[in-house]
């Protein structure tokens, strides 16, 4: 088995700090779903502006919100308005982790999905896929 990068969210915005929050990154469930990051994941993330770098776990904020928030301890390593690079990985078979290819999620200033690399998709076509979600 080798460990892999499974999904990125790439320059995401952190729209929020808050240091007496339990621990944890709060990242928008649209953001979550198109990364295929589960709650309580383990991430990585990386802090374009100062470089910092550290580990904790996702929890689900509001679906639409385009909430990056680093919460507990770590947000003495972020501030507001950085941007943030997050990551999540995968055990894979030795067999498949040659072929295999990560999700990257691209998203703009204001946090919003512009292209999910790897399959090819489009905002248009993520734009459906959560309108047909919120619906049903």
């Amino acid at each position: 088995m080798r460990e892999m990068l499974k999904s990125k969210i790439h320059r995401a915005r952190v729209t929020q700090v808050d240091v007496d929050y339990e621990g944890s990154i709060s990242i928008d469930v649209d953001l979550m779903e198109a990364a295929d990051i589960l709650p309580f994941e383990k991430v990585h993330v990386l802090d374009v502006d100062n470089g910092a770098r550290f580990e904790t776990y996702a929890i689900e904020g509001k679906r639409g919100s385009r909430e990056i928030a680093i919460n507990g301890a770590a947000a003495r390593l972020a501030a507001r308005g950085d941007t943030v690079i997050i990551l999540s990985y995968a055990s894979v078979p030795e067999e498949e982790a040659r072929s295999h290819t990560p999700t990257i999620v691209h998203v703009d200033r204001n946090n919003e999905i512009t292209r999910v690399g790897g399959n090819g998709r489009m905002k248009q076509e993520l734009d459906s896929l959560f309108e047909s979600k919120i619906i049903s």
